[in-house]
């Protein structure tokens, strides 16, 4: 069993769920070892275990996706009924099914719906665990509001919260950022008498604090910990050590390691290990990787699949090629079957560094293996392609995938939009944003630039400024897409330095969606600072940079 990070996604109360204490394992599956040497890695060795078993070509049988059918059927009509007041005697299991379906698929408005139905019933009994599972549900689906109105009603049908409740409460607000709301809710959970918060409630915040960059606040959970007398669990230390790593607090991270050693209680484990040469390797710092790599290696942690797609993704971005081919053939050798990442990984570094022959050579092998290429798979093939100037090897993998039962997304997408847009192939880049809408892809703003790129490159300005006018009215839905702000406006930056767009659409872009809209909630140094580069950099003097440096407080 693989440990993954805390999140409000795969906590161990998302199957099932009680008023009782959370209780953590801290179990971890051991992959098998071999005894052979290595030049650069080494295992301890053991018999091959027999439940390990070749990962190929997982097709879905016919019966999964009949009951795939049956289902979205029968959430549809229990959601119809929900409209109506007359049906108060419904079938429970019928109601029931539909609704834990709909929670299971996130499908947070058919879930509202059903639940609305539930509570009509004659039989209906209001219950704790029924609503931990929905807040749950609305907490990934990025729905404050909403969860904060059903809590309510929750407390109206005369149920007192209980510890998950609270919790689920506090992760829908720190889900979207609102840590103020989620301390505020851990404020009136300690005021209950029978209701404290446990050591799973702060590691969730814990979690969501070094999600969203505030570890300032960590200090101060941690010291609140101590003094309630409520110790560190495994997944707490956990949760800080894979914080501080993904942020490049190298130092910090250390240290929580180290504390975690001495506290005596526990032992880094599997998910200790990939977060730390994770968090090396992410950073290109190599040597630190291999050393902490050895480290634990004594400590008496082995790797895992997922430890070696770590390493081959790592010394691809550092351009290592042949020690990222050595940990393949260590794979090889120990039995550890790559994975659909694992090629994934391979292909774009091979695709990236242009080395087209290598690249071919692994996506051969993975579909020699049985595995299936999904879209981020054929993206890295179109993106080399492009930059290679291969457009009838892009050609060949449009036809892969419109034969294939593929799940295409948005930026598979505007990888090929891009590639026949820089190719010059207008027609077709129209004809695959037509398609998009077909698949229910929905255009984001890298689509609408990189075709009004194309369309400026190729003096087609109407076009260009209709889709300039259709991304403006678009970017007021980036809060309900969640779009990396800073990453949005290197766009934006890139786009204006290639296409001259005007100034009076960056003005809007700029001051009436930013300014008015996120800025003081959620607009990061790095994006404010890129679009202050731009404004003075391409469309007026420094003057105007300083005033609207003063404007804004700086």
């Amino acid at each position: 069993m693989q440990l993954h990070p805390l999140s409000s996604t795969n906590l161990c109360w998302s199957q099932s769920i009680s008023s009782s204490p959370t209780i953590y394992s801290t179990k971890i599956f051991k992959e098998p070892r071999f005894g052979l040497d290595s030049p650069i890695f080494a295992v301890r060795s053991s018999k091959l275990s027999s439940d390990l078993k070749p990962l190929g070509l997982q097709r879905q049988p016919k019966k999964e996706l009949s009951r795939i059918l049956r289902t979205d059927a029968a959430i549809k009509a229990i959601e119809q009924k929900a409209k109506s007041n007359k049906y108060n005697n419904l079938w429970p299991k019928a109601v029931l099914d539909a609704l834990d379906e709909a929670i299971k698929e996130n499908r947070w408005e058919s879930a509202l719906k059903i639940f609305e139905l539930l509570r009509k019933q004659q039989w209906y009994e209001p219950r704790c665990r029924t609503y931990t599972k929905l807040l749950m549900m609305l907490g990934k689906c990025r729905q404050p509001d909403e969860a904060s109105l059903l809590f309510e009603i929750m407390q109206s049908e005369g149920l007192q919260p209980t510890v998950d409740v609270y919790t689920a409460v506090m992760s829908a607000y720190a889900e979207c950022g609102q840590l103020d709301q989620a301390f505020s809710t851990l404020d009136d959970m300690k005021s209950v008498s029978d209701c404290k918060p446990d050591v799973y409630t702060y590691s969730v915040l814990i979690n969501f604090c070094s999600k969203l960059h505030r570890f300032d606040l960590i200090g101060r959970i941690l010291s609140e910990m101590s003094y309630l007398g409520i110790e560190c669990s495994i997944v707490t230390f956990n949760t800080v050590i894979n914080g501080y790593g993904k942020a490049k607090m190298f130092k910090e991270m250390e240290n929580s390691l180290t504390d975690m050693i001495d506290s005596g209680n526990f032992v880094p484990d599997l998910f200790t290990f990939n977060s730390v040469i994770g968090a090396y390797g992410n950073s290109g710092r190599i040597e630190n990787m291999e050393k902490w790599y050895d480290e634990f290696q004594l400590m008496g942690v082995d790797p895992d699949i997922k430890t070696f797609n770590i390493l081959i993704k790592s010394y691809g971005k550092a351009g290592m090629h042949e020690k990222m081919t050595s940990v393949v053939e260590f794979m090889k050798k120990r039995f550890f079957s790559p994975t659909v990442v694992t090629y994934n990984t391979i292909i774009e570094t091979f695709g990236r560094a242009g080395d087209i022959e290598k690249m071919d050579e692994y996506f051969r092998n993975m579909k020699y293996q049985g595995m299936k290429p999904n879209a981020v798979t054929y993206c890295s093939l179109v993106s080399a392609y492009s930059r290679a100037g291969l457009t009838t090897k892009v050609d060949s993998v449009l036809r892969q995938v419109e034969n294939s039962d593929v799940v295409l997304d948005t930026p598979f997408f505007n990888c090929i939009i891009n590639a026949y847009g820089q190719a010059g192939d207008v027609e077709k880049m129209a004809e695959l944003f037509l398609a998009m809408e077909e698949r229910k892809c929905k255009p984001d703003n890298i689509t609408f630039a990189t075709m009004i790129q194309a369309y400026t490159a190729h003096g087609m300005t109407k076009t260009a400024q209709a889709l300039e006018n259709k991304m403006i009215s678009g970017t007021r839905m980036i809060e309900a897409w969640h779009v990396d702000y800073y990453g949005f406006f290197l766009l934006v930056a890139n786009i204006f330095s290639r296409c001259m767009i005007t100034m009076k659409v960056f003005q809007r872009l700029f001051f009436d969606y930013l300014i008015q809209d996120f800025f003081y909630r959620t607009a990061t140094l790095p994006s404010i600072v890129c679009c202050l580069y731009l404004f003075d950099f391409y469309f007026c003097g420094l003057w105007r940079t300083s005033i609207l440096f003063i404007s804004l407080g700086f």
